[in-house]
């Protein structure tokens, strides 16, 4: 049993490879930029330029140092500062420590990807009454601390789509498990919440045995999938959301002898992924373009400073029509990976 049409018409369209839309290419590349002519660049732009902060989850890690590209290569085609900074574990502790120093270096603007959607209320009001704009991007704070998020699909969909992929490799049937990051993570607790509905709804002699947290860290993931494999000997499958997860989870398959017998789905870059999808450790691996939300951000941030609030089917140079249903910017559509199409993809 499928689920509704829309979401497997998108599943297809999606692992048809090369035919994608031009809307969801990467947008960083390698290749030598033509020098940017400073004297077409509006009157504003020969004063002091606009600083603006990007605060990931956690700093170091292939998925946000995709983020990073994409946001300095916006900052240099807009003519801002970008000051791209986070902790080296995802704490939200660490993140209030990052922001408090960026108060403290009168930055225009502070876009975050809260570790938690409270914790962070103090310092970002805090922000506020500075006359610094907040914003969010990749995962959401409450509403009251930001002026808008940056999303880089509609969760529902994500959460939705990830479960049917699982379900086509474990035929609809069988125990499956989900590891996550962090148990405070705003996007990655409503993807769950999805999965599991479109579990219920779609897929009932499928059972959901246990979510695991690994707060990003991939040794964890490691050893809480080894530990899954002795807990639940009759696992078929496993989602990985946060980008560590999934070539954690695979490399763990691929050590314990069951490739072909535990499915491997979920959120990841294509290069952590690629091998493991070639020799058939995991299947199918779902994201968007990392360096386009880099990009992404900071065009609407500066946008923001300059009194301009995102719309609905907004043109945003680079990246194409967005969505905005009054504070939250919704990017684009997932892009699968699979074996057939994951060479296709360099982030």
């Amino acid at each position: 049993m499928l689920r509704k049409p829309i979401f497997f018409i998108l599943f297809l369209f999606i692992l048809s490879g090369c035919d994608h839309s031009p809307e969801y290419e990467v947008i960083y590349s390698d290749e030598e930029k033509e020098p940017t002519d400073v004297t077409t660049r509006p009157e504003e732009n020969k004063k002091d330029p606009y600083t603006i902060a990007i605060v990931p989850k956690i700093d170091g890690i292939p998925y946000f140092n995709a983020v990073e590209e994409g946001a300095l290569e916006a900052g240099n085609d807009l003519g801002v500062k970008v000051i791209y900074t986070g902790p080296p574990t995802a704490s939200s502790e660490q993140q209030e420590a990052i922001i408090t120093k960026l108060i403290a270096k009168k930055v225009d603007v502070i876009a975050v990807s809260a570790n938690d959607p409270y914790k962070l209320g103090s310092v970002l009001q805090k922000a506020k009454s500075k006359g610094i704009k907040v914003i969010t991007w990749d995962s959401d704070t409450n509403a009251s601390y930001r002026s808008f998020f940056v999303n880089m699909v509609d969760p529902e969909i994500i959460g939705r789509h990830v479960m049917d992929t699982l379900a086509i490799e474990m035929e609809e049937k069988g125990e499956y498990a989900i590891m996550t990051g962090s148990p405070t993570a705003a996007n990655l607790n409503t993807w769950i919440d999805w999965i599991q509905i479109q579990q219920k709804e779609y897929y009932p002699t499928m059972k959901l045995v246990e979510v695991e947290y690994t707060n990003e860290d991939i040794h964890k993931a490691y050893a809480v999938t080894q530990k899954l494999f002795k807990k639940y000997p009759d696992l078929k499958g496993i989602i990985g959301i946060s980008t560590v997860n999934p070539p954690a989870v695979a490399q763990a398959v691929k050590d314990a002898g069951k490739i072909g017998k535990v499915a491997v789905v979920g959120t990841s870059t294509p290069n952590l992924m690629n091998a493991y999808l070639q020799e058939g450790a995991a299947q199918t691996i779902t994201l968007w373009s990392p360096q386009k939300l880099g990009y992404l951000t900071v065009s609407l941030a500066k946008n923001l400073l300059n009194d301009e609030i995102p719309y609905e089917g907004q043109n945003i140079k680079n990246i194409g029509l967005i969505k905005f249903n009054g504070d939250m910017v919704i990017m684009g559509e997932p892009i699968d990976f699979t074996k057939g199409n994951v060479n296709q993809y360099d982030f």
